[in-house]
């Protein structure tokens, strides 16, 4: 257990998007990389969108991705932390994870003290100015009425609903995502915002998809995670160093 010294972050595998072949492609590269980085695995943190969708009703999750969990599971046997967060695609997740691999599961930001250092970690939806829109959806889909009007749905109604949609999410299309410029970063004016009120050294977001390393002044900087579906980009915190780094597909 000394030499699991590392912690991981990750985010936006949109597991269970279409193409599915696809996503079933995905699963394999990811589970190569836990097997990878189990070995030295401090604990592993997920910051949202792990799933194209997902909805616990109070007997049936959504079928598919057992590889994935099963190398979760394996994860958790080994004493090594897992932190879920809830993302945009994935906000339905109540209790199953927390009971199979006692993971802790994130609803908005979490602030870590690590070595000395604060970390500030959020997915990234619904922050900064702007985007009423979604930020009306969310408090209503967030909602424990809309929650249980959903579980009212028979599951292979409302999971196809939602199946359906993903087959129109920007993942669908492979649209390509293109830095704006740190004044246009809606996340690094979040981060700005933030930092002006309460200093932290370091920023952790996913949603975005384009992985990006920002520095924030002299003290701090902002770190986008980026996805699994072109970038397969990850965090890694060795004690002293933060690194965005990108893994080698195997397959």
């Amino acid at each position: 257990m000394s030499t699991r010294k590392k912690i991981y972050f990750a985010s936006d595998f949109h597991l269970g998007s279409y193409p599915l072949e696809h996503s079933r492609e995905r699963e394999q590269a990811i589970i190569q990389w836990l097997d990878e980085i189990k070995v030295d695995a401090a604990q592993l943190y997920l910051v949202g969108d792990i799933f194209d969708f997902w909805f616990e009703y109070a007997t049936v999750v959504p079928k598919g991705y057992i590889r994935f969990l099963g190398k979760l599971a394996e994860i958790a046997d080994l004493g090594i932390p897992i932190t879920l967060f809830k993302g945009n695609h994935d906000m339905w997740m109540f209790d199953y994870l927390k009971k199979e691999l006692n993971a802790q599961i994130i609803a908005n930001e979490l602030e870590l003290e690590l070595d000395n250092k604060l970390f500030y970690i959020h997915h990234g939806d619904g922050l900064g100015s702007g985007d009423y829109k979604y930020k009306l959806l969310k408090k209503v889909f967030r909602s424990r009425f809309c929650q249980w009007l959903f579980a009212r749905l028979h599951p292979n109604l409302g999971i196809g609903i939602a199946t359906r949609w993903s087959k129109h999410s920007r993942l669908s299309n492979n649209e390509d995502e293109k830095f704006l410029g740190e004044d246009k970063e809606w996340l690094i004016g979040y981060a700005k915002e933030i930092e002006r009120k309460q200093h932290h050294d370091f920023y952790l977001f996913g949603h975005r998809h384009l992985p990006y390393d920002v520095q924030l002044g002299t003290e701090s900087r902002i770190v986008n995670l980026g996805e699994w579906i072109n970038y397969y980009t990850y965090a890694v915190w060795d004690g002293e160093t933060l690194r965005l780094e990108k893994w080698a597909k195997k397959l």
